[in-house]
Protein backbone atom coordinates (compact mmCIF):
# COMPACT_ATOMS: atom_id res chain seq x y z
CA UNK A 1 0.00 0.00 0.00
CA UNK A 2 1.09 3.24 -0.80
CA UNK A 3 -0.56 5.31 1.84
CA UNK A 4 1.04 8.99 2.58
CA UNK A 5 3.11 8.90 -0.47
CA UNK A 6 2.06 12.10 -2.42
CA UNK A 7 4.71 12.42 -5.62
CA UNK A 8 4.41 11.03 -9.20
CA UNK A 9 5.83 7.96 -9.93
CA UNK A 10 6.04 9.52 -13.98
CA UNK A 11 6.22 6.27 -14.95
CA UNK A 12 10.03 5.54 -14.21
CA UNK A 13 11.61 3.28 -11.64
CA UNK A 14 13.43 4.73 -8.25
CA UNK A 15 16.81 4.83 -9.91
CA UNK A 16 15.51 6.44 -13.38
CA UNK A 17 13.40 8.86 -11.70
CA UNK A 18 16.26 10.13 -9.74
CA UNK A 19 18.50 10.85 -12.33
CA UNK A 20 15.86 12.91 -14.38
CA UNK A 21 15.51 15.22 -10.59
CA UNK A 22 19.17 15.70 -11.02
CA UNK A 23 19.62 16.12 -15.18
CA UNK A 24 16.72 19.04 -14.70
CA UNK A 25 17.56 20.42 -11.73
CA UNK A 26 21.38 21.25 -13.04
CA UNK A 27 19.92 22.53 -16.65
CA UNK A 28 17.13 24.75 -14.22
CA UNK A 29 20.14 26.19 -12.11
CA UNK A 30 22.33 26.75 -15.58
CA UNK A 31 19.81 28.09 -18.06
CA UNK A 32 16.99 29.59 -15.47
CA UNK A 33 14.21 27.53 -17.68
CA UNK A 34 13.56 24.69 -18.73
CA UNK A 35 10.71 23.54 -21.31
CA UNK A 36 9.14 20.41 -19.99
CA UNK A 37 5.99 18.13 -19.63
CA UNK A 38 3.73 19.91 -16.60
CA UNK A 39 3.36 16.65 -14.65
CA UNK A 40 7.67 16.65 -14.81
CA UNK A 41 8.11 20.51 -13.82
CA UNK A 42 5.57 20.15 -10.91
CA UNK A 43 7.92 16.85 -9.26
CA UNK A 44 11.18 19.15 -10.31
CA UNK A 45 9.81 22.06 -9.02
CA UNK A 46 9.70 20.49 -5.25
CA UNK A 47 13.20 19.31 -5.79
CA UNK A 48 14.84 21.98 -6.72
CA UNK A 49 13.27 24.73 -4.09
CA UNK A 50 14.29 22.43 -1.53
CA UNK A 51 17.78 22.44 -2.99
CA UNK A 52 17.56 26.57 -2.77
CA UNK A 53 16.20 26.86 0.66
CA UNK A 54 19.21 24.50 1.64
CA UNK A 55 21.95 26.59 -0.66
CA UNK A 56 20.51 29.62 1.61
CA UNK A 57 22.81 28.78 4.40
CA UNK A 58 26.27 27.85 3.38
CA UNK A 59 27.27 25.35 5.75
CA UNK A 60 29.69 22.04 5.10
CA UNK A 61 26.39 20.26 5.96
CA UNK A 62 24.22 21.78 3.60
CA UNK A 63 26.80 20.92 0.84
CA UNK A 64 27.08 18.34 1.40
CA UNK A 65 23.63 16.98 0.99
CA UNK A 66 22.94 19.07 -2.06
CA UNK A 67 26.19 17.62 -3.77
CA UNK A 68 24.03 14.13 -3.34
CA UNK A 69 21.87 15.22 -5.99
CA UNK A 70 24.45 17.82 -7.79
CA UNK A 71 27.62 16.09 -8.90
CA UNK A 72 28.26 19.76 -10.97
CA UNK A 73 30.84 21.49 -9.04
CA UNK A 74 30.33 24.51 -11.26
CA UNK A 75 26.44 24.57 -10.84
CA UNK A 76 27.11 23.74 -7.17
CA UNK A 77 28.96 27.11 -6.27
CA UNK A 78 26.30 28.85 -9.14
CA UNK A 79 23.94 27.83 -6.66
CA UNK A 80 25.44 28.72 -3.09
CA UNK A 81 27.00 32.10 -4.35
CA UNK A 82 24.73 33.61 -6.95
CA UNK A 83 21.06 32.03 -7.01
CA UNK A 84 20.55 31.42 -3.07
CA UNK A 85 21.59 34.94 -1.86
CA UNK A 86 18.76 36.50 -4.48
CA UNK A 87 16.26 34.65 -1.82
CA UNK A 88 17.52 35.24 1.34
CA UNK A 89 14.35 37.36 2.18
CA UNK A 90 12.15 34.82 0.67
CA UNK A 91 10.17 32.30 2.17
CA UNK A 92 9.45 29.79 -0.62
CA UNK A 93 8.22 30.22 -3.97
CA UNK A 94 11.42 30.70 -6.37
CA UNK A 95 10.26 28.87 -9.14
CA UNK A 96 6.84 29.60 -11.48
CA UNK A 97 5.58 27.38 -13.94
CA UNK A 98 3.83 28.72 -17.49
CA UNK A 99 1.42 26.64 -19.33
CA UNK A 100 2.25 26.43 -22.87
CA UNK A 101 -0.52 24.11 -24.40
CA UNK A 102 -0.48 20.49 -25.87
CA UNK A 103 2.32 18.98 -27.67
CA UNK A 104 1.62 17.01 -30.85
CA UNK A 105 1.60 13.74 -31.38
CA UNK A 106 1.01 12.07 -27.27
CA UNK A 107 -1.04 15.06 -26.92
CA UNK A 108 0.54 15.68 -23.02
CA UNK A 109 0.28 19.28 -21.42
CA UNK A 110 3.71 21.26 -21.93
CA UNK A 111 5.23 23.94 -19.31
CA UNK A 112 7.95 26.48 -18.55
CA UNK A 113 9.43 26.15 -15.68
CA UNK A 114 11.56 29.27 -14.59
CA UNK A 115 13.17 31.06 -11.81
CA UNK A 116 11.77 33.46 -10.72
CA UNK A 117 14.50 36.77 -11.23
CA UNK A 118 12.87 39.82 -9.15
CA UNK A 119 14.67 39.89 -5.68
CA UNK A 120 11.89 40.29 -2.76
CA UNK A 121 11.94 43.61 -1.11
CA UNK A 122 11.63 43.53 2.35
CA UNK A 123 9.27 46.22 3.43
CA UNK A 124 10.59 48.43 6.44
CA UNK A 125 9.01 50.01 8.22
CA UNK A 126 8.18 53.93 8.58
CA UNK A 127 10.17 55.89 11.83
CA UNK A 128 7.34 58.16 13.27
CA UNK A 129 8.92 61.74 13.15
CA UNK A 130 9.08 63.37 16.60
CA UNK A 131 7.93 67.57 16.46
CA UNK A 132 10.30 69.57 18.54
CA UNK A 133 8.77 72.59 20.18
CA UNK A 134 12.07 74.51 20.01
CA UNK A 135 11.98 73.71 16.30
CA UNK A 136 8.27 75.13 15.48
CA UNK A 137 8.95 78.43 17.02
CA UNK A 138 12.52 78.86 14.51
CA UNK A 139 10.18 78.23 11.66
CA UNK A 140 7.43 80.82 12.96
CA UNK A 141 9.64 83.03 13.75
CA UNK A 142 11.38 83.16 9.80
CA UNK A 143 7.87 83.34 8.56
CA UNK A 144 7.03 86.73 10.59
CA UNK A 145 10.57 88.06 9.32
CA UNK A 146 9.71 86.57 5.50
CA UNK A 147 6.39 88.67 5.71
CA UNK A 148 7.91 91.84 6.93
CA UNK A 149 10.42 92.12 4.41
CA UNK A 150 8.02 91.07 1.93
CA UNK A 151 6.12 94.35 3.08
CA UNK A 152 9.07 96.48 2.83
CA UNK A 153 9.84 95.49 -0.74
CA UNK A 154 6.29 96.07 -1.95
CA UNK A 155 6.31 99.75 -2.07
CA UNK A 156 10.18 99.77 -3.99
CA UNK A 157 8.52 97.26 -6.69
CA UNK A 158 5.74 99.88 -7.12
CA UNK A 159 7.89 102.87 -7.01
CA UNK A 160 10.17 101.16 -9.98
CA UNK A 161 7.09 100.22 -11.61
CA UNK A 162 5.87 103.46 -11.94
CA UNK A 163 9.19 104.80 -12.92
CA UNK A 164 9.06 102.24 -15.86
CA UNK A 165 5.75 103.44 -16.95
CA UNK A 166 6.95 106.97 -17.54
CA UNK A 167 9.61 106.02 -19.54
CA UNK A 168 8.07 103.83 -21.58
CA UNK A 169 5.56 106.92 -22.42
CA UNK A 170 8.34 108.99 -23.37
CA UNK A 171 10.25 106.61 -25.40
CA UNK A 172 6.55 106.17 -27.08
CA UNK A 173 5.81 109.78 -27.32
CA UNK A 174 9.95 110.61 -28.87
CA UNK A 175 8.76 107.61 -31.67
CA UNK A 176 5.47 109.21 -32.64
CA UNK A 177 6.89 112.96 -33.30
CA UNK A 178 9.46 111.55 -35.59
CA UNK A 179 6.72 109.78 -37.67
CA UNK A 180 5.01 112.63 -37.54
CA UNK A 181 8.13 114.71 -38.31
CA UNK A 182 8.97 111.93 -41.48
CA UNK A 183 5.68 112.10 -42.60
CA UNK A 184 5.91 116.30 -43.19
CA UNK A 185 9.23 115.92 -45.07
CA UNK A 186 7.62 113.52 -47.64
CA UNK A 187 5.04 115.75 -47.86
CA UNK A 188 7.08 118.54 -48.81
CA UNK A 189 9.27 116.34 -51.06
CA UNK A 190 6.39 115.33 -52.89
CA UNK A 191 5.14 118.80 -53.60
CA UNK A 192 8.39 119.93 -54.40
CA UNK A 193 8.18 116.91 -57.46
CA UNK A 194 5.11 118.05 -58.43
CA UNK A 195 6.03 121.85 -58.87
CA UNK A 196 8.72 120.90 -60.80
CA UNK A 197 6.66 118.68 -63.52
CA UNK A 198 4.84 121.63 -63.69
CA UNK A 199 7.05 124.20 -64.59
CA UNK A 200 8.81 121.41 -66.93
CA UNK A 201 5.22 121.08 -68.80
CA UNK A 202 5.09 124.20 -69.01
CA UNK A 203 8.61 124.80 -70.98
CA UNK A 204 7.79 122.52 -73.40
CA UNK A 205 4.38 124.58 -74.09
Amino acid sequence: MRHLKSFNKLNRTHSERKALYKNMSIALFKHGRIKTTKAKAKEIRRVAEKLITRAKERTLHNMRIVSKLIHDKAILMKLFDEIAPVYVDRNGGYTRIIKLGRRKGDGADMAYLELIQEQHVSRKKKKKKIIEPEKVAEKEVVKETKKVEEKKEKPKKEKLEETTKVDLKEEVDTIKKGKKDDGKKQEEIKIKKGEAKIDKKGKNK
